[in-house]
C-alpha cells in the first residue's frame, strides 16, 4: 500500500496522516448514507471494500504545507475519495467489470442502473461537501469533473486523424488520472492555507505523479508476475487495452514490431497466446521506451517537489516519487 511507503518519513507526519485517514474513513461512511436502504447499501459497497486511499493521503500530506489541523482538510480528503469512488462505479458499467477490489462490482451485484445511479449519488455528495469548502473549491471540483469526463470520452473515441496515439494516450492519462490526483494535492494545500505559489506547485506535482503512477501500473501489468504484484499479468492485453508499450510497438517499423503488433491485436484469450505475447513484449524495446517516459514524468514531479518549502511533507512527496520508479524496477 502507498501509505506504507511513508514508513521512512518523519514519525510526527506519519502519525498525523494516519489519524487523518482514520477521520476520513469515519466521515466517508457517514456521508454515503441515504434514506433509501438500497442506495445506502450500494453507496457503502466500495467504501467498505477498502482501497489504497491514495488521493485522501495526498490531500493530508499536502495540507502539511500549511496548517493541517484546519477542519476543512478532512472534508477535502473525503471529497476527492468520493469523486474517485463515483468514477469506479461508472467505469465498471462501461467495462462490464465483474469484480472490483476483490468483491463483486456494483453492476454485477445489483444492476447497471443501480451502479450508475450510485455513482451519480456519490458525485452529488462530493459536490455538497465541496460547497461547504468555499467558491474556489467548488470551481476546482467542477473543473475536475469536466476533465474526468473529457478524458473518458477521449479514450472512448480514440485519437483523431493525424493525432499521435502516444500523445493522445498521455493526455487521456493526465485527464482521467492526473487531474484528480492534482486536485487532491491542491485542495489539501488550499484548505490548509498554504501560499498560492505552494498550492500551484503541489498541484503540478500531483498531475505529473498521477500520470507516472498510471504508467507504472501499465508496465507492471506486463513486466511483473503474480507473486511480485499480486495481479494477474497481461490483464490489459487480454482485454484489448492499448497501454503505452503496445502503442510504442505499433509505431515500430521493423519486422519484429509489425509481427508483435499483429499478435497483440489478435485473440489473446488463450493462456498460450497471452504467454507468448507477454514474452515478446517484455523483450521488445518498447518496454524501455515506456520506462523512459515514466521516468521523465517522475523526475519532473521530483523537480517540482524539490522547490517546495523545506518540510517533512516535501520529503514525503520525494519518497513517493522514488517509490513510483522503484515499483517498476
Amino acid at each position: 500500500m502507498t501509505s506504507g511507503v511513508l514508513a521512512s518519513t518523519d514519525p510526527a507526519l506519519q502519525s498525523s496522516v494516519a489519524t487523518g485517514l482514520e477521520q476520513v474513513e469515519t466521515r466517508l461512511r457517514e456521508v454515503v448514507r441515504s434514506s433509501h436502504p438500497l442506495l445506502s447499501e450500494s453507496a457503502s459497497h466500495l467504501v467498505t471494500a477498502g482501497g489504497k486511499r491514495f488521493r485522501p493521503l495526498l490531500t493530508l500530506l499536502a495540507a502539511h504545507l500549511g496548517d493541517p489541523t484546519r477542519p476543512e482538510v478532512v472534508d477535502a480528503a473525503v471529497v476527492v475519495e468520493l469523486t474517485h469512488l463515483a468514477t469506479l462505479y461508472h467505469d465498471d458499467v462501461m467495462d462490464e467489470a465483474p469484480v472490483r477490489r476483490g468483491a463483486a462490482s456494483a453492476n454485477t451485484r445489483w444492476t447497471n442502473t443501480v451502479a450508475i445511479l450510485t455513482g451519480d449519488y456519490l458525485f452529488a455528495r462530493a459536490s455538497d461537501l465541496t460547497a461547504g469548502l468555499g467558491t474556489q473549491a467548488t470551481h476546482l471540483q467542477s473543473q475536475t469533473f469536466a476533465r474526468l469526463v473529457e478524458g473518458q470520452i477521449a479514450e472512448t473515441a480514440g485519437p483523431s486523424e493525424g493525432q499521435d496515439p502516444v500523445a493522445h494516450h498521455l493526455r487521456v492519462l493526465a485527464d482521467k488520472t492526473g487531474s484528480l490526483i492534482a486536485t487532491s494535492a491542491r485542495l489539501g494545500a488550499l484548505m490548509a492555507g498554504a501560499p498560492a505559489e505552494v498550492v500551484d506547485k503541489v498541484a503540478t506535482y500531483g498531475e505529473l505523479y498521477g500520470v507516472a503512477f498510471q504508467l507504472s501500473d501499465d508496465l507492471i501489468d506486463i513486466a511483473s508476475d503474480f507473486e511480485q504484484s499480486g495481479k494477474t499479468p497481461g490483464t490489459d492485453l487480454r482485454e484489448g487495452v492499448a497501454t503505452l508499450p503496445v502503442l510504442l510497438v505499433r509505431q515500430g517499423i521493423d519486422e519484429e514490431s509489425e509481427s508483435l503488433a499483429t499478435l497483440l491485436e489478435g485473440d489473446l484469450s488463450g493462456d498460450a497466446e497471452l504467454a507468448e505475447a507477454l514474452r515478446r513484449l517484455r523483450a521488445h524495446p518498447a518496454m524501455a521506451q515506456a520506462q523512459a517516459i515514466l521516468q521523465d514524468h517522475a523526475e519532473r514531479a521530483r523537480v517540482v517537489a524539490a522547490t517546495l518549502p523545506p518540510s517533512a511533507a516535501r520529503e514525503a512527496l520525494l519518497v513517493l516519487t522514488d517509490y513510483v520508479l522503484a515499483r517498476t524496477g
